[in-house]
């Protein structure tokens, strides 16, 4: 049942044609716990810094470099969140499938982008993260905070939803600028 849960936020971060209906499905088979949810949640931002470090290295365009250093300072300041809650809750985030997939997928997304140069790298760069914020912020909404239980993890889960949510709006606004 793990499996399941698992491919399902792979699939929900990294986009596909998983259609909703298998998603519910395939989300009530088994719930994350929290230690998997935290090692998710701070997968994902460490996914995105990550990426965000290549169009940091690459990118001569001002917009694309200005979302990517708004991307290492908010996901940097919400992952020291996650890890200063764990250690408050003396909870260990909990290395698992899901997580293992997601740095699997990202070093192969990366090693795409990291091909690409100029124009083409900013337009895949940007379109990358326009997905990976809608899907992630997807997987927050419908199988992160539902399930967990604690509090404190859920309320920081529904804070970095926001602020990724507004991640989104603004790399669609640099998609749109590019030429």
């Amino acid at each position: 049942m793990l499996i399941r849960t698992t491919a399902l936020v792979a699939l929900l971060v990294f986009g596909t044609a998983l259609t909703w209906t298998q998603a519910t499905s395939a989300q009530s088979a088994q719930k994350p716990t929290d230690p998997q949810i935290a090692h998710i949640a701070y997968t994902a931002g460490v996914i995105d810094i990550e990426t965000a470090k290549l169009a940091l290295s690459k990118s001569k365009n001002k917009a694309v470099v200005e979302f990517a250093q708004g991307m290492v300072r908010d996901h940097e300041a919400v992952n020291k969140q996650a890890l200063d809650l764990a250690k408050k809750l003396k909870v260990t985030p909990e290395d698992n499938d899901t997580s293992k997939a997601l740095t699997k997928a990202a070093a192969d997304e990366r090693k795409k982008l990291s091909a690409l140069n100029g124009a083409a790298f900013d337009k895949a760069y940007m379109q990358n993260e326009v997905a990976y914020h809608k899907q992630v912020n997807s997987a927050l909404k419908t199988l992160l905070i539902p399930s967990a239980s604690n509090a404190e993890l859920k309320s920081l889960l529904e804070t970095g939803l926001k602020l990724f949510e507004g991640h989104q709006q603004h790399a669609e606004q640099v998609v749109a600028g590019l030429k």
